[in-house]
């Protein structure tokens, strides 16, 4: 065992979750703790969770989307526990308190579990978001995924009665080498309304990524085989209409289409780790074909908010996910009856259709309006596949994962100071694998195919105590439900005679999480710390063996804490701070005891991050922000952690016509290796500088 903790006064930071981008928006912020959690599946107020829940408002976003586009980007700025961004496609190594993250939009689940390709995190453009839910630490209300929390991207709604439409236009540059290759832009078009008990909302984006500069001005590293998003291009194209049979009932239908592709202009250049030299890239058509994701995520969800006295919710929902990665002679595509040993060039490309539906039904007047009783039903069906494209291969066969999962959630209020809440959630999973054959590096072995089956019984309680109206305690044990890398330990298979049906492997992860604290809210100040514990007894590492990345199943331990603070000085002024303190080993020998520490694979830095947000007048308004990552140290020395420090700084101006904004990214121009870079992995061709200074300068029209 191990407790290693900063002193308590030492962890006080601020939580970005409730502070306002705009400052004229400040009595509202005030307020968040009357918002209702749309995740939590029993509509529970924010000041009544007895878990950590950052509320991302649009103002934040808006924010954020004005100094970087990179959704991935936004997160890291506003939450110190989710790791640092790779600035790249692929989101490896980005877990949240060391933990895996569900992504949803809307409740429908974007993460792949079953090919964890690490493509998750870009799936929606964050033009399309009202806001954002962040449940921290593991829960299983929403199904597997989830041991690290929960991200759930809320689009936006018809909130008009008329016709109203927005245009927008962006421009991103570097601070030299300004010229066609380095330039970016992005355009959005949004319109929205309502006729008769018909509501409706479109939107559009189009973005063209140009390549990244680092602080030395040199081309950054392009991934060339993972995917990136410099040098790119993408849209998103999403739809949201409703109608209202009356004031009660509702039905809705969502569709968002999201594409991100690479332009294939620059290679990626191996970089030198041991001589500190940068992955870099150089002009001109990689091989194979363009690395990409393409997400389709469609929904139908009808509510009923009067059924004789109860709320009655259901959604049927469809994703179809595909993420094609870049062509590389890997050691793992080589097969001798193709080509030459180390002379084959292929590229895998993951495909996950996800199909199912949600039902609740809740009661929130028992027991003279002290208890609230929310009972459901999950139903999912994921059958994700990998296959070697440019030899019409199959990597990873064909996996259908079925799962269906009855649960109730308890919300009681006995007191007017005490709510209790606790839940049970019966998880039923069958895995469907047919007999294949692993390719010719894994030895083309023969793997008998077969359908395991799992269940398991979560639990979560918790506790809020409010010892004044502005001061509470908080509790909460819960449980997350997960599935190992399903697809990575199936084609990592090399010895004969094995069955689909004892590949202990395939277990799923089981995730208990601990976590105590105190909140205090009033409208000058906000201050909230945690304590949390997350153990699990067979969780799941990648580990690379000679380019070969396989699954290890072990026990694993994560303790941290997390405090923010957010201080309104004034009705022009705010300023906040938030921290993140994490930790964690695993038991690498099997001894019992957990003894190794986790690299940056699996968890973030330590991390602060402060704001400083400003309305100048009814027309100026300005945003600074630093973040900073602190060094870590490891095990192995090669993975030592060099900590940074970026600055980002934005103002916003009324126009008699329109709004603008000019932003800088990296104030400083901080020449720096990314987190992902220096302690996720050993291998040049990752070894990845960050993005230097960058000035956007945006346009925004609503009419």
């Amino acid at each position: 065992m191990y407790r290693k903790l900063l002193p308590l006064g030492l962890v006080i930071s601020l939580p970005l979750s409730i502070l306002a981008a705009n400052m004229a928006q400040a009595a509202d912020e005030t307020e968040l703790d009357t918002l209702v959690i749309q995740s939590s599946r029993i509509d529970t107020k924010a000041e009544n969770s007895p878990q950590v829940v950052t509320i991302i408002s649009k103002e934040q976003i808006e924010a954020q989307l004005s100094i970087s586009t990179d959704s991935s980007q936004a997160l890291a700025n506003l939450l110190p526990a989710y790791a640092p961004n790779t600035q790249k496609l692929n989101n490896a190594s980005q877990t949240f308190r060391g933990r895996s993250i569900l992504y949803m939009i809307d409740g429908v689940p974007q993460s792949n579990p079953l090919r964890e390709g690490s493509r998750s995190a870009h799936t929606i453009d964050l033009s399309m978001v009202e806001r954002i839910e962040v449940v921290h630490g593991a829960t299983a209300i929403h199904g597997l995924g989830a041991t690290g929390g929960i991200i759930n991207f809320i689009t936006k709604s018809t909130n008009t009665d008329t016709l109203s439409q927005h245009v927008g236009i962006q421009v991103t540059t570097p601070t030299e080498e300004i010229d066609g290759d380095t330039l970016s832009y992005k355009v959005n078009y949004q319109a929205q309304g309502s006729k008769g008990n018909l509501d409706y909302l479109i939107g559009l984006t189009k973005e063209e990524q140009g390549v990244f500069l680092d602080g030395n001005g040199d081309y950054v590293g392009s991934a060339t085989t993972r995917g990136d998003i410099m040098d790119s291009s993408s849209y998103d194209a999403f739809v949201k209409l409703g109608y209202w049979f009356d004031d009660d009932q509702n039905i809705e239908f969502e569709l968002n289409q999201y594409q991100l592709e690479g332009n294939m202009n620059f290679s990626g250049v191996s970089g030198d780790r041991d001589n500190g030299v940068a992955t870099s890239s150089i002009k001109g058509t990689p091989e194979g074909k363009a690395p990409f994701n393409k997400v389709q995520t469609t929904s139908i969800t009808y509510t009923d908010s009067d059924l004789n006295g109860m709320t009655l919710k259901a959604q049927a929902f469809h994703q179809d996910f595909k993420g094609r990665y870049g062509a590389t002679k890997s050691g793992s595509f080589q097969d001798t009856s193709i080509a030459p040993s180390g002379q084959l060039y292929d590229q895998s490309q993951n495909e996950s259709e996800k199909i199912g539906a949600k039902f609740s039904l809740s009661n929130d007047e028992l027991l003279d309006d002290t208890l609230k009783v929310t009972g459901g039903l999950d139903l999912m069906q994921d059958t994700t596949s990998q296959k070697l494209i440019l030899t019409d291969r199959v990597y990873v066969p064909e996996t259908v994962y079925e799962n269906y999962a009855p649960f109730i959630q308890l919300e009681y209020q006995p007191i007017e100071r005490l709510v209790l809440q606790g839940g049970i959630r019966y998880e039923t999973a069958k895995l469907d694998i047919d007999t294949y054959q692993t390719v010719a590096a894994r030895n083309g072995v023969t793997v008998d195919g077969g359908s395991p089956e799992f269940d398991e019984t979560v639990y979560n309680a918790g506790a809020v105590f409010k010892i004044t109206p502005s001061i509470s305690l908080f509790a909460n044990y819960s449980q997350g439900f997960g599935m190992p890398d399903v697809g990575r330990v199936l084609r990592g298979v090399s010895t004969t005679g094995q069955d689909v049906d004892t590949l202990i492997d395939l277990s799923p992860i089981l995730t208990d999480n601990y976590e105590t604290g105190v909140r205090f809210n009033n409208k000058a100040v906000n201050f909230e710390i945690s304590y949390y514990e997350s153990k699990s007894k067979l969780g799941s590492r990648i580990v690379e063996n000679d380019g070969l990345y396989t699954v290890k199943r072990e026990k694993k331990e994560i303790k941290g804490a997390e405090a923010s603070v957010g201080i309104q000085l004034n009705e022009q002024h705010k300023v906040s701070t938030s921290y993140s303190y994490i930790e964690g080993k695993s038991d690498t020998d099997n001894d019992g005891k957990v003894d190794t520490k986790l690299t940056g694979a699996d968890i973030p830095p330590n991390r602060i991050i402060a704001s400083w947000q400003a309305n100048w007048n009814d027309k100026l308004s300005s945003l600074l922000q630093a973040n900073h990552a602190l060094d870590r140290s490891f095990d192995d020395e090669e993975l030592e952690f060099d900590g940074y420090t970026l600055f980002d700084a934005s103002v916003g101006y009324k126009l008699p016509v329109g709004q603008l904004n000019v932003s800088v990214a990296n104030l400083l121009d901080e020449d720096y290796f990314t987190y992902y870079s220096q302690s996720a992995y050993k291998n040049d061709d990752f070894y990845f500088k960050g993005r230097g200074r960058t000035i956007t300068v945006a346009y925004g029209l609503d009419f």
